[in-house]
């Protein structure tokens, strides 16, 4: 592709669509979303009895956007009928915005690097090369599990590997991580009669040491979670750190944990522990183009744009702002706009059009009215 792009949007996700309807509606007609797979896809790939945690509901006639919605006047709870939707229901919901808004996707395409150009960027893909002034990065994580994190992972299954957890044999199984895609997977597995021991390396299971649902379970999890814990399937075990696994001759599988106060403990598991160790996520393709703090969060610019590459923004559940995380749909959909307005505003586009976004939720510039005031 020799033709060069006023915008590349890498990924065709819950980011990647949402922000492409704002560039849409900006007025951009020169950009393009890539993806290796289909709309929504990684939504697609969720086990089977996985869902969305935030509540869909049709508010918006009431100024309320539902909080799974990408895109105005859009609602994943009218689209699909359902509050809390499955990946492959999402999927849908994303592909119905995509091509109401018609916007132009390109599926089949694998994004493989990033260069920065004096002018802009080189995208390589499986298709060739790509020029672009501006890069949005919406890649996502699901698609990048972190499997190499436990010394014998490789004798684990990862929870994105799961197609089904009804098709998991066994009766007693150890999930390893805490919190909401293990205990996603503790619940699910109870549901199926099996016997599950969580381990995690916090104290949290129904606490509430936050109202940020970013470092708490969400509510809808501790409902399910206090369902299932009353039929004595779910024991949980804080304050452990797992130092690695291995697999016992007569079958089976030992974990080794250390717990808080320096004290080892052996855990048996019948079947290949279950990893809910989170996601390294697609921001190592550009890792070489963003800047990172000395805790390895990733350090942006006011538009979320890279502080060593200018005009590659990045845009989805990776964005943070000091301690700020925006890693939900309805968090990070309001820095959409943000985006489209510094692109916008470079490339001499009438960017009051986006104004409406701020009465909408959708446009948050100032960050310093955001922190936890749940007073009770």
């Amino acid at each position: 592709m020799l033709k060069r792009w006023d915008c590349l949007i890498i990924g065709a996700g819950a980011a990647g669509i949402g922000i492409g309807t704002v560039l849409k509606e900006l007025g951009l007609h020169n950009y393009a979303i890539l993806e290796r797979h289909a709309v929504g896809a990684s939504f697609g790939m969720w086990p089977e009895e996985m869902r969305l945690i935030t509540p869909s509901f049709t508010s918006n006639a009431y100024g309320m956007l539902d909080l799974n919605a990408v895109a105005l006047n859009t609602s994943p709870a009218y689209t699909l009928s359902t509050e809390h939707p499955t990946g492959k229901e999402y999927a849908k919901y994303l592909q119905a915005v995509s091509d109401y808004h018609q916007l132009p996707v390109y599926c089949g395409i694998d994004v493989t690097a990033v260069r920065q150009e004096a002018d802009g960027f080189c995208v390589s893909t499986s298709t060739g090369e790509w020029y672009t002034r501006f890069v949005i990065w919406a890649a996502g994580e699901f698609q990048y599990p972190r499997l190499d994190v436990i010394p014998g992972s490789e004798y684990a299954i990862h929870n994105s590997q799961i197609a089904s957890w009804a098709a998991l044999e066994g009766e007693q199984f150890v999930v390893i991580g805490g919190y909401e895609s293990g205990t996603d997977a503790a619940i699910h597995l109870s549901r199926l009669g099996k016997n599950v021991t969580m381990l995690d390396r916090r104290s949290r299971m129904l606490d509430k040491g936050s109202s940020d649902p970013s470092m708490e379970l969400s509510p809808y999890t501790k409902d399910r979670l206090r369902h299932e814990i009353q039929h004595g399937r779910i024991s949980f075990i804080g304050g452990c750190e797992v130092q690695w696994i291995e697999p016992q001759a007569q079958g089976g599988y030992l974990i080794y944990c250390e717990d808080d106060h320096g004290k080892q403990h052996v855990i048996h598991s019948e079947a290949a522990p279950i990893m809910a160790t989170g996601f390294t996520g697609s921001l190592r393709l550009i890792e070489h183009l963003i800047q990172r703090s000395g805790n390895g969060a990733i350090r942006l610019g006011p538009a979320d744009e890279s502080l060593l590459a200018p005009g590659l923004f990045v845009s989805g559940p990776s964005v943070m702002h000091d301690q700020l995380m925006f890693c939900f749909i309805y968090k990070f959909r309001q820095r959409f706009a943000v985006i489209a307005h510094r692109i916008g505003t470079l490339l001499g586009y009438d960017v009051s059009r986006l104004e409406h976004y701020r009465g909408e939720g959708m446009f948050l510039d100032d960050l310093s009215c955001c922190q936890e005031n749940c007073t009770c």
